[in-house]
């Protein structure tokens, strides 16, 4: 445990630069420019692992009993099968409607990236990498491989960016002028009040995104490191027995925030996926109201058409 503790509790959440370039920026002057860290790192190891487990789970053709290679889900196939299931079918096919297959890809590449992001943050791999290889490597400063790469706000940041533009260009690029069309909504002046208010929430949706899974995955680790902390403040301030005895307190809570911590991983993977797919599903379904309507409508006069020829008839 003493591993976790750190000068500063948010050591564990901040990256770490490894690799660091220097470029002059329009308007931004002097800049340094990341391309290694911890983080990054960890972010390809993440999207290693959603390759590898997903291409592995898709082959799920075998030989049985010696009739020939049959569709048949085993182990982690199985396993992958049902996630990928119950996204399609509860979370994804209620927004997009007829254009689920369409962005499935997207919606399973985000949640297994996310949730694999997620759960390489929880193992304590920072302080064993840095023992055994990096303690005196110049590339990392003595610092291991490790960390929450979403506890950095700019990687929630592009992943939410990527979000928003799936949502704006596939809703031109399925509705057209319609997409524009739904913005300016009553007549004029409101319409542009209320189209000036439509790109707010844009924008505001965007921010959500990236706001909800940065903190919830910072708040864990920054709560464990601060808890962590307590065991050598109490033993230098009450002793070694108050020490002690604060530790047990200490650890028992730590593994009980562990084991919510990797549900929370779970559900914020879940939760970008969610949201990703109602924002674009409200995007490109904008004409359903529209046909409803318009159907309702052709109904309506359909209806007085025959009550017409029926009263007629009567006569």
């Amino acid at each position: 445990m003493n591993l976790l503790a750190a000068s500063s509790p948010l050591d564990h959440v901040v990256q770490h630069p490894f690799v660091q370039w220097d470029v002059n920026l329009p308007f931004l002057g002097q800049q340094k420019i990341t391309v290694l860290s911890d983080q990054i790192i960890m972010q390809i190891i993440a999207g290693l692992l959603t390759l590898i487990v997903c291409v592995y789970a898709a082959r799920r053709y075998r030989v049985a009993d010696g009739v020939g290679l049959r569709l048949i889900p085993h182990g982690a196939g199985n396993f992958v099968e049902v996630i990928c299931e119950y996204l399609r079918k509860n979370v994804a096919a209620p927004s997009l409607g007829k254009y689920t297959d369409a962005f499935m890809p997207y919606l399973w590449t985000a949640f297994f990236f996310i949730w694999f992001t997620n759960m390489l943050g929880l193992v304590p791999t920072e302080p064993f990498t840095r023992y055994w290889f990096f303690s005196e490597s110049h590339l990392t400063h003595g610092h291991g491989i490790g960390g929450t790469a979403t506890g950095n706000v700019w990687v929630t940041a592009t992943l939410a960016v990527c979000t928003l533009l799936m949502t704006v260009i596939n809703g031109l690029r399925l509705q057209g002028m319609n997409f524009i069309k739904h913005f300016f909504q009553g007549p004029f002046p409101i319409s542009v009040l209320i189209a000036f208010l439509e790109v707010i929430g844009l924008v505001a949706k965007t921010f959500a995104l990236t706001m909800r899974l940065f903190a919830n995955m910072v708040a864990g680790h920054v709560l464990l490191a601060v808890l962590l902390s307590f065991i050598a403040l109490s033993a230098a301030s009450l002793g070694q027995a108050g020490g002690i005895t604060i530790g047990i307190v200490v650890v028992i809570g730590s593994v009980a925030i562990n084991c919510l911590e990797l549900f929370v991983a779970l559900l914020q993977a879940f939760i970008f996926t969610f949201l990703t797919a109602m924002f674009i599903g409200q995007a490109v379904n904008i004409h359903h109201d529209h046909d409803h309507d318009h159907d309702h409508e052709h109904e309506h006069g359909h209806a007085g058409h025959h009550g017409e020829h029926a009263h007629g008839a009567a006569h």
